[in-house]
């Protein structure tokens, strides 16, 4: 099994070399630098208790798990680029089964965390992704726009579907509301697992996001809806299985 995860591993790192886009293209346009900065720097103060408390996560989770089984065989052997990878429980669970995973996060010990998984992974950011055009067969993304800002998601939705070779399929989930919470809203964490964090959480419209996406050149194929389970975060949640399509 080991064996097999590292040719894996080696496969996919081949694909990244092809796919790692020109220096030229890391270009950041998002509207507050300082969030993002902000944003890898708490990643990288929580990561491993972050990784303790989430990595195994899938287990309790059989729709997360069906959704990621669709978006691998859609793929067809073709490179999957997680996105927002963290510790790279994700991309581990989409290489056992039989895909070729790579990893970007804003968070340089997140990286290194999903690196320990056997995951290829780079810094990167969701509105200028270090990925070459039309090179990934899929991109799986749970849970990572909710800290960007609507102008900043309508950027990383193009940027989504510039990556996706034609055809290419990704899983986008997102937070819709909790108890105390609703879409539009958003929360500001200074604290975190114990730990100083400067991070913004945002409750996601499904609507609108399906809309946004739209207008970047994602078709919507599928979308589900669920309510939170044992051993996370009690929030409402919704999946988005998306296509690149011609604008």
């Amino acid at each position: 099994m080991r064996s097999r995860a590292v040719d894996l591993a080696r496969r996919a790192r081949s694909w990244w070399r092809a796919a790692v886009a020109p220096i030229e293209h890391y270009v950041l346009v998002c509207q507050d630098e300082r969030w993002h900065r902000a944003t890898g720097l708490s990643y990288d103060a929580v990561a491993a208790k972050y990784d303790a408390a989430i990595g195994e996560e899938l287990a309790g989770k059989p729709l997360d798990r069906a959704l990621l089984a669709v978006l691998v065989e859609h793929s067809d052997g073709g490179l999957i680029a997680d996105l927002g990878c963290g510790p790279g429980h994700v991309g581990a669970y989409l290489r056992a089964l039989g895909a070729s995973v790579v990893g970007i996060d804003l968070s340089r010990h997140m990286c290194a965390l999903a690196r320990r998984r056997q995951i290829p992974a780079a810094t990167g950011d969701l509105v200028a992704l270090p990925i070459a055009t039309r090179s990934v067969a899929g991109l799986v993304c749970l849970y990572a726009t909710i800290h960007l800002d609507v102008r900043e998601r309508t950027v990383a939705f193009q940027e989504m579907r510039r990556v996706l070779a034609p055809g290419g399929m990704a899983l986008v989930a997102f937070h819709t509301g909790d108890a105390g919470a609703q879409s539009g809203d958003e929360r500001h964490f200074t604290n975190w697992f114990d730990l100083d964090v400067d991070l913004v959480f945002r409750f996601l419209d499904p609507k609108a996001e399906v809309a946004t996406e739209r207008l970047a050149g994602l078709g919507t194929t599928a979308r589900l809806d669920r309510h939170p389970v044992a051993d996370e975060h009690p929030s409402h949640r919704t999946y988005l299985l998306l296509e690149r399509r011609p604008i």
